[in-house]
């Protein structure tokens, strides 16, 4: 029997770890967070930030342990939060990023304000009206997956999990839901 053989695998350190255990929990963590941390650089870019998400993996991980699936693989469970954990730096950054390039308040008061003419901006409520109506026009099935994602920016997976449908169908669903969208605005 060698070394490798006598090391509990991921179910049975998830389960130790839920009935108090830290130590397998730190298992789970040695085991996994090279490749959290390989996951987060790759889509943040950055070794330092990398490393706050890989931290903020796990103690959601740890959090929601008891939702853990054991028939599942840990690798798929923990990357699924990573990636959650990725997408939640970048809505910071993009909030901070605005933040950044923001005028002090007091600065705004000598900037002149660009109003649109009673005319652009007539129009442009008419044109907003126009759109809001063709979407609810379409069909539910071409609609949801519309609004899912574009204007909830879900992910194909996500929109999918949510309709019960396959990712496929939502890639087509939302191809016709924009080819109908055009058809509509054209007339």
């Amino acid at each position: 029997m060698s070394a490798a053989d006598s090391e509990p695998d991921d179910r049975t350190l998830a389960t130790r770890a839920l009935a108090g255990h830290q130590s397998a929990y730190g298992a789970l963590m040695a085991r996994h967070r090279d490749a959290v941390w390989r996951l987060a650089r790759g889509h943040v870019g950055d070794g330092d930030e990398a490393l706050d998400i890989t931290q903020e993996t796990f103690v959601a991980a740890f959090a929601a342990l008891a939702r853990y699936d054991g028939a599942r693989p840990f690798r798929v469970w923990i990357a699924r939060i990573a990636l959650n954990k990725c997408r939640d730096w970048a809505r910071r950054r993009t909030v901070r990023r605005f933040f950044a390039f923001a005028k002090p308040l007091d600065d705004a008061l000598d900037i002149a304000a660009p109003d649109a003419t009673p005319e652009e901006a007539a129009h442009s409520h008419r044109e907003v009206a126009r759109i809001n109506a063709a979407i609810a026009s379409l069909p539910a099935n071409l609609k949801d997956v519309l609004l899912l994602r574009t204007i909830e920016q879900m992910s194909q997976a996500d929109a999918a999990q949510v309709l019960g449908i396959t990712e496929k169908a939502v890639e087509t669903r939302l191809y016709r839901a924009r080819a109908k969208l055009t058809e509509i605005l054209r007339d």
